[in-house]
């Protein structure tokens, strides 16, 4: 309700930055799953996608953080990647970024990654195994579904 009240008494000229505002809240999800909360923003990299060569990056933020008691550490991750022209393809692999990080009760662990599609729109979604240090038990993580979309598709 606040942000319709803040809308009407905009002038004109600020409806780019209220569109920036929505369209940055719109690419960016988060979920709690084992306790843990991964929260995942996108980003197009214009300077590093060539369309007419149907090569689009992306970069991702993604933030970690542990609700949990007890401390954990994230071992191995699973993504699943979706192109909008019905291209499917699994990553997976240890840690992150080079990194298995530990997280204690109430830590958060910030990492940036990349991902290249053939076409404008697709979505990825996975998991991270990560493990209990009191007990060893291990945690399949969710990782939100997030989208990347070009942004002139979103105009």
């Amino acid at each position: 309700m606040e942000l319709i009240r803040i809308i009407f008494k905009l002038k004109p000229s600020d409806f780019q930055i209220v569109s920036l505002f929505l369209r940055k809240a719109y690419l960016m999800t988060s979920m709690i799953s084992e306790g843990v909360e991964v929260s995942v923003e996108t980003f197009y990299q214009p300077d590093y996608s060539n369309p007419l060569q149907s090569e689009f990056m992306f970069a991702y933020r993604i933030t970690i953080e542990n609700h949990n008691p007890f401390p954990v550490k994230l071992h191995r991750r699973h993504w699943n990647i979706f192109d909008s022209n019905g291209s499917y393809r699994e990553v997976e692999g240890e840690g992150v970024v080079g990194v298995q990080p530990v997280l204690q009760p109430g830590e958060r662990y910030q990492y940036v990654s990349g991902c290249n599609l053939r076409t404008e729109m697709g979505k990825m979604r996975g998991t991270y195994q990560m493990e209990n240090l009191n007990n060893k038990k291990l945690l399949e993580v969710n990782i939100p579904e997030f989208e990347m979309i070009v942004p002139f598709k979103t105009n």
